[in-house]
């Protein structure tokens, strides 16, 4: 009973006893790939702080066959009375008659699992050599996945150093964090032994055992880099590699602080959870993030690619040198990391204006934010399981955006000068939000806790409410809430605006509830124009000079205007005044208070309509988003005018359209190739004849020459949208060819492309057959997320009932990890009732774990936000007269 109510202690605990703490690993690992199993020994240094009868640390899924203490003063070696694995706090706890001394000692571990199939842990995938397949193995320890590989610490606060062995088949590779020393042969088994690391976190121990070529480089400070690619496929790995190694040197540069490893492998594995893993010198991508084709990967890949590759690099200084205290800081890592991958594209590719592409993130971060059910960026942990729900728009979006909110305020110069002492200082420790701020603050001389606290701390973000009388700008601040409420927070505001001209600029701290602003002094400038925005001379006014509040979006809130401001920014939209980033703004922030039943749809399409000559890429592709949502309501709110929308939207493309052509011109900029994939989809989605009509044919065109110049990558998606919205159950013919160059398709990326568009069908019936498609073993797990991302509007209905029959069955297969929140968003979100959100909600209510019950309770709510926004839809009584017009 004592010994019950001893170990009772350790359960329910967030974090694990500071009893030991490890200085070293020293790991041998021995996977059998034929039956998917791995034996192991771990010898851990540690230093007992205190004598303790008990030694906690953390295991999960491992069966324990040995453990030994050593006393390294007197040699004195312990064997435990007890050894209690709990799978629920997933602990493991070891229990000695006597009590360990206080000072270093060895725990020696014996212990075996199984190479498991849901992509967390030390995990199995497979992989093709000619026409065999065949088994590899890898790793991916984020967040707490490495007690699923050897019993550790699993903490990011408790470093160590790691010396890794792995026995292998002779014709495999074997790579890890470190260059290999050393190879012993022993009949058909290799042993492979790999140098000792620096000090890093658990989640960032990796292990790849595979087959590969490769591709290598050597940086400017002689760091080696290669890049590691399937068989056959090494020429797919330079582009990736030429930016890994330019982006070495230009962090480097950034941070003052030289790369401290003596090698970066990067490889690409066939299956993987997310998008790529910067583990400690081994960074792990899902194929198509690493390997770029000339014929087969589009212009947007490229850049994305380009930016995820400097996102993973950016980690070495922003989360492995320097590495959150625990959970509740991982911003610290992905918020920096997924900032100044921008900021670095930015610099190799000034003409890509990735800053603009930026505020999709930005987006990304507003959307998430202004849910009831939201986060804060520094959010506590409690429970292991619930922190992968953290990586999420909060941590990245939100988090890089008040990053570069703050950039846009200490100014570059600062920033970049206060990173470098940051990292200097905490180098090869962890570090809080505070200590970060509490540099910034030393450098630039502003309290920045307290005008960021605000930003971190707690959730939401205001809205600005802007109203002009006289000489002054009246500026109130509230929280926003897409549920229409208004919450009572306060934040401390970095307000920039622009009056009638881009030489007309105001920078203030909105720092109360409402603030009365002097702007006279803008209207005495070298135009000549002097008066108020309501004196005898407002008709002049009217033609230039506007208010832009958020210049460039930079600031991380939403801008509501009054009438007579809105009309006057709609106008100088329409003139082409605005920069595209502020035309970005000024249709998002409207998108978002229409959502939020703060100006009506009418207001919005009449908005919409002064963008038709649009040909920025970022600006186009944000009308397109709201083009779709629209849509998407529509059909609950106003289904009888549905295709007279469809046509509104489809008039607003075909200028673009029209400029770009189905065909790139010799010579044309990066974003215009983007474009060009993005408008044609749009235009078949929303069901334009002359689209499907080009589109099928230059399908036909693919089908009998794969390499057809009629239609190439950044077009197919639309091809194949076209193909997939005139397909039924009696006329399979297009699903069919499209699911054939599914199987036959020989890149990953014309694998993604098809996936994403093969449900986008208005058959049920055909959306039902995909589904299952997708889960069976035809499809990598991995792969799903493209599939469900694509399931058309009419089938939405039928995904939900296919959901719900085979839950148990996703369970069991995805497990209850990262691959599953996308059933539970892509496939609950499309819906716009409150009968569906209370039908959801009851299925959920046995079957929630807490791997998905923030995922699914934000996804509840966004149905309730689009319920209460078709109801408001419907009340607008001249809605259909405004659409007619808007459609001719």
């Amino acid at each position: 009973m004592e010994r019950n109510q001893n170990i009772k202690q350790f359960k329910g605990q967030t974090r694990l006893p500071k009893f030991a703490i490890p200085d070293r690993y020293d790991l041998h690992l021995k996977p059998d790939l034929s039956v998917c199993t791995f034996s192991g020994t771990i010898c851990i240094n540690l230093r007992i702080i205190e004598p303790t009868k008990f030694v906690v640390l953390n295991a999960l899924e491992l069966n324990i066959h040995g453990v030994l203490f050593t006393d390294s003063q007197n040699q004195q070696q312990f064997s435990p009375c007890d050894i209690v694995l709990d799978d629920d706090d997933e602990i493991l706890m070891l229990v000695f008659e006597e009590a360990l001394n206080a000072g270093d000692g060895i725990l020696r571990i014996d212990f075996s699992g199984i190479l498991n199939e849901h992509l967390r842990g030390f995990y199995r995938c497979t992989y093709m050599d000619g026409e065999e397949k065949k088994n590899m193995a890898v790793t991916q320890f984020e967040a707490v996945d490495a007690r699923r590989c050897f019993p550790c610490w699993d903490e990011p606060a408790l470093k160590a150093t790691f010396k890794i062995t792995i026995d292998l088949p002779l014709e495999l590779i074997a790579l890890s964090n470190m260059p290999i020393i050393d190879e012993k042969l022993t009949g058909n088994v290799k042993t492979v032994y790999f140098d000792e690391s620096p000090l890093m976190s658990t989640y960032l121990v990796a292990v790849v055992i595979g087959l590969f070529d490769y591709v290598e480089d050597t940086t400017a400070d002689g760091v080696k880099v290669r890049v590691y690619c399937p068989l056959g496929q090494a020429n797919e790995g330079k582009y990736a590699l030429s930016i890994a190694v330019r982006a070495l040197d230009l962090f480097a540069e950034y941070f003052s602080m030289p790369y401290p490893l003596p090698k970066l492998d990067m490889v690409a594995v066939p299956e993987f959870s997310g998008g790529a893993m910067e583990n400690y010198g081994l960074i792990i991508y899902r194929e198509n993030e690493l390997l770029y084709d000339d014929l087969q990967s589009t212009a947007a890949r490229k850049q994305i690619m380009t930016i995820v590759v400097m996102h993973e690099v950016a980690h070495h200084w922003f989360g492995n040198l320097v590495t959150m205290e625990w959970w509740t800081h991982l911003w610290l890592n992905e918020g920096f990391a997924t900032w100044i991958s921008y900021m670095a594209t930015d610099g190799l590719f000034p003409e890509w204006k990735i800053w603009t592409r930026f505020l999709q993130q930005t987006t990304g971060g507003l959307r998430v934010d202004a849910l009831e059910g939201s986060h804060p960026i520094e959010v506590e942990v409690h429970q292991a399981r619930s922190v992968n729900e953290i990586f999420d728009a909060i941590s990245y979006k939100k988090g890089s955006a008040v990053i570069r909110m703050l950039q846009g305020y200490l100014g570059d110069d600062i920033l970049q000068k206060a990173l470098s002492s940051y990292m200097e200082k905490y180098a090869w420790k962890n570090a809080k939000t505070e200590d970060l701020w509490s540099v910034l603050s030393e450098e630039s001389g502003i309290q920045v806790n307290k005008m960021m606290d605000c930003w971190t701390k707690k959730k939401g973000y205001p809205v600005i409410s802007v109203k002009s009388e006289d000489h002054f700008l009246e500026f109130e601040q509230s929280q926003f809430l897409s549920s229409g409420l208004h919450g009572e927070g306060k934040w401390i505001v970095p307000i920039t605006l622009f009056l009638g001209s881009y030489n007309r600029r105001k920078n203030f701290l909105l720092e109360s509830k409402f603030e009365k602003v002097d702007v006279s002094e803008l209207f005495s400038s070298s135009d000549g124009y002097s008066g108020s925005f309501n004196e005898a001379n407002e008709e002049k006014c009217s033609e230039f000079v506007w208010v832009k509040v958020n210049v460039e979006q930079s600031g991380f809130y939403r801008v509501k205007y009054e009438d007579k401001l809105a009309a006057q920014l709609r106008k100088a939209v329409e003139k082409n005044c605005l920069l595209a980033t502020d035309k970005f703004g000024v249709l998002d922030d409207a998108f978002a208070l229409c959502q939020a039943c703060e100006i009506s749809i009418s207001s919005l399409l009449s908005l919409m309509d002064v963008y038709r000559k649009e040909l920025d890429y970022a600006v186009l592709s944000k009308l397109i988003d709201v083009c779709y949502s629209v849509v998407e309501i529509s059909i609950d709110a106003i289904p009888d005018a549905v295709n007279e929308l469809k046509t509104f939207f489809i008039n607003l493309l075909l200028f673009s359209a029209e400029k770009l052509g189905w065909e790139s011109v010799p010579g044309e900029i990066h974003l215009n190739t983007m474009l060009r994939g993005d408008v044609y989809k749009a235009l078949a989605t929303f069901g334009h004849d002359k689209t499907h009509s080009e589109a099928m044919q230059r399908f036909e065109s693919l089908l009998n020459d794969r390499a057809t110049p009629l239609l190439s990558a950044d077009i197919r998606k639309a091809a194949y949208i076209a193909i997939m919205r005139n397909a039924s159950t009696t006329n399979r013919n297009g699903f069919e060819s499209l699911l054939k160059i599914l199987r036959e398709a020989d890149t990953v990326h014309e694998k993604e492309r098809v996936l994403g568009c093969i449900a986008s069908c208005p058959d049920s019936e055909i959306v039902l057959e995909v589904l299952n498609l997708l889960v069976s073993d035809e499809v990598r797990d991995q792969d799903i997320i493209y599939g469900l991302r694509g399931i058309s509007l009419e089938g939405r209905e039928i995904a939900w009932r296919w959901l719900k029959d085979n839950w148990d069955l996703i369970l069991n297969k995805y497990g209850d990890g990262l691959l599953i929140t996308h059933f539970i968003r892509d496939i609950i979100t499309p819906f716009c009732s409150n009968e569906k959100a209370d039908e959801v909600t009851e299925f959920f209510a046995t079957r929630a774990t807490p791997g998905i019950a923030m995922n699914l309770k934000q996804s509840i709510e966004q149905v309730r936000i689009k319920a209460r926004w078709v109801q408001s839809i419907k009340q607008e009584s001249s809605l259909e007269e405004v659409i007619s017009r808007l459609a001719c």
